[in-house]
């Protein structure tokens, strides 16, 4: 198969048509058709269903387009790694991890990382789902889980812990709870939506209800940011993760006796990028600045 219809090809399929694939190749959309005409004939199988409104893989199309798929990630990752120094990190890392902890926790303290190391740039995706790190959707990933994905590297960096907070104005208007069976007659704030972005995300709706059902949230909200935003407007109590609560300003926390269920922390990355420069020193910038916000969890 000739290379570079491959990489047509792959253009195409990713982008759904020949017009915006010949926008990405800088090629006309007459020339990335001929392609992959050309293509199709020289494997004598359909790649592409055409429609009015676009193209669709064929059932051939769609194994190829996984195998092109996987040979360009591992190009990438080759790439890097050869233009990667030995004596120092360079080059892009791609960081994946969810939108709360990247965008409260991660994005802040970046300027630090990419200070000490001015031959790396970053490029961080903030997902709630997992972003495949096998198909170089991301080269590491920050998780809040331990990998499921067979052959990554995994590093332990610490638990995330949870408290309950509510506002003064709050408190007043409603009375403290003093035991998880009070939250039966208070207004909660919970998680809702949509995947969560952490486990145990809604453990407050649980915590102490006798009938085996959860409590109702006056306001579900899917972001972890939003949900502290509320907290803070006196809509009702909610539990939050630690990393969010760096400036707790004014609220107050409740239920102090009460069992809070933790998370896992891991960094993880592809068994081939073990030896990146760029993965180990973000590695231990990682592991450093949580040991820092947290001595006695890592």
């Amino acid at each position: 198969m000739d290379w570079d219809k491959l990489r047509v090809f792959h253009a195409v399929a990713e982008a759904g048509s020949f017009t915006h694939a010949g926008d990405t190749l800088n090629l006309s959309q007459s020339a990335v058709s001929r392609q992959i005409s050309a293509l199709e004939e020289a494997l004598s199988v359909p790649l592409f269903h055409r429609h009015a409104r676009g193209l669709i893989l064929t059932e051939q199309g769609e194994a190829l387009n996984r195998t092109v798929r996987e040979v360009f990630a591992k190009l990438a990752m080759t790439e890097a790694l050869l233009a990667e120094s030995k004596e120092k990190p360079a080059g892009r890392l791609k960081i994946t991890t969810t939108h709360s902890f990247g965008v409260t926790w991660l994005a802040p303290r970046l300027k630090h990382f990419l200070s000490a190391h001015p031959d790396v740039s970053v490029s961080l995706l903030l997902d709630d789902t997992d972003l495949d790190l096998a198909m170089r959707e991301a080269d590491v990933a920050i998780r809040m889980h331990p990998p499921r994905q067979p052959d990554l590297v995994q590093r332990h960096l610490g638990e995330i812990r949870w408290q309950v907070w509510a506002s003064p104005e709050y408190l007043k208007a409603n009375g403290t709870p003093e035991k998880p069976e009070d939250l039966d007659h208070h207004k909660l704030v919970l998680f809702g939506d949509r995947k969560p972005p952490v486990l145990d995300v809604n453990w407050l709706a649980e915590v102490g209800r006798k009938d085996g059902t959860p409590r109702r949230g006056l306001l579900e909200v899917n972001s972890l940011q939003a949900m502290l935003v509320a907290i803070r407007a006196g809509i009702g109590i909610g539990a939050i993760p630690d990393y969010l609560m760096h400036e707790p300003a004014g609220l107050i926390p409740l239920l102090p006796n009460v069992q809070k269920p933790h998370v896992d922390m891991y960094f993880v990355y592809p068994e081939e990028l073990r030896n990146s420069k760029r993965v180990s020193v973000f590695r231990d910038f990682l592991v450093k600045s949580i040991s820092e916000r947290n001595p006695d969890r890592t």
